[in-house]
């Protein structure tokens, strides 16, 4: 089971904040780094300084470290228009050496929204922008060089684009589309993702999303056992209880609600919890580390899984 670090910069964190996590993590084995698209705080946190932009941050992580892979979870379509999201996906793949991977969805915190002078359309109409930018952004990068891509659709028109420039990856950047919704996730997931992520999920609640994949997997066509299984879960571990009560209440939290909703307790405890993500077929697990300051947590939670 592949182990990444995931993080909620928006809750108060600068970029350094961020390069020192991104560094623990690489050196520590984990799979992956990445980091949420969001521009505001919430649950009462002050967010100082303030919010950084997420794409800003893969790119520069992606000179200052070498082997862990980097990506959102979200990018939310109502931020930025397919054309300059694939451009930056892009770039940034190319300055890593390949190892860039985008999550994108729908976008749902409305607040955030009004907060930054960003249009917050409809539910219904966030989906339907999210299919014609995951239409468009493989499109795009699937077409040739030499070649252009026309896209007309409800939200977004390319007109003899020449779908430059080129991430190193081929086709693309592996993609992530996650959520519980029942029916447009699955859908979108089977026709464009190489991932599905059930995020702060129950093991029966992820299994359940995982069978709504497989039948729309099945009703295209598509083998679903091509499609990565994820889960991102919140992360509190400790030594001893001690260990687990302190990290709790550093992100103000209760230790009995962590271990009912997220990979929390002893070292026994958290490999019982993964296990069972295991066994409904989760490969890979996201951990939400939301003190950035407790380094510490990650080099415990490597050594307990074997990194």
């Amino acid at each position: 089971m592949d182990l990444r670090i995931f993080t909620e910069p928006q809750q108060g964190a600068t970029y350094e904040d961020l390069l020192r996590v991104a560094r623990c993590a690489e050196d520590c084995g984990f799979d992956a780094f990445f980091r949420s698209d969001h521009f505001l705080a919430m649950n009462g946190s002050t967010g100082l300084p303030g919010p950084t932009d997420a794409w800003v941050t893969l790119g520069a992580l992606a000179r200052e470290t070498s082997t862990i892979r980097l990506g959102t979870m979200m990018t939310s379509v109502t931020f930025r228009l397919p054309g300059p999201l694939g451009v930056a996906v892009s770039q940034v793949d190319q300055m890593s050496g390949g190892r860039v991977e985008l999550g994108i969805g729908t976008g749902w915190y409305e607040a955030e929204h009004h907060a930054y002078g960003i249009p917050f359309p409809t539910t219904g109409a966030r989906f339907d922008m999210l299919a014609e930018q995951l239409e468009v952004l493989t499109g795009a990068w699937r077409t040739p060089v030499g070649q252009t891509y026309t896209f007309h659709g409800d939200h977004y028109r390319f007109t003899e684009s020449p779908g430059l420039p080129k991430p190193q990856q081929e086709p693309h950047p592996p993609i992530i589309v996650g959520g519980s919704g029942p029916r447009r996730t699955p859908a979108l997931a089977a026709r464009f993702a190489d991932e599905v992520n059930v995020p702060f999920a129950s093991v029966d609640q992820v299994a359940a999303q995982y069978g709504r994949v497989d039948e729309a997997c099945a009703a295209i066509g598509r083998d679903p056992t091509a499609l990565h299984r994820s889960t991102a879960q919140v992360l509190c571990a400790g030594a001893t209880e001690a260990d687990v009560v302190r990290r709790a209440a550093a992100i103000g939290r209760e230790p009995d609600e962590l271990r009912a909703h997220g990979i929390a307790g002893t070292a026994a405890e958290v490999t019982e919890r993964l296990e069972a993500f295991g066994a409904v077929g989760v490969q890979r697990v996201y951990l939400q580390v939301l003190d950035l300051s407790d380094l510490e947590h990650l080099e415990f939670v490597a050594q307990v899984c074997g990194l």
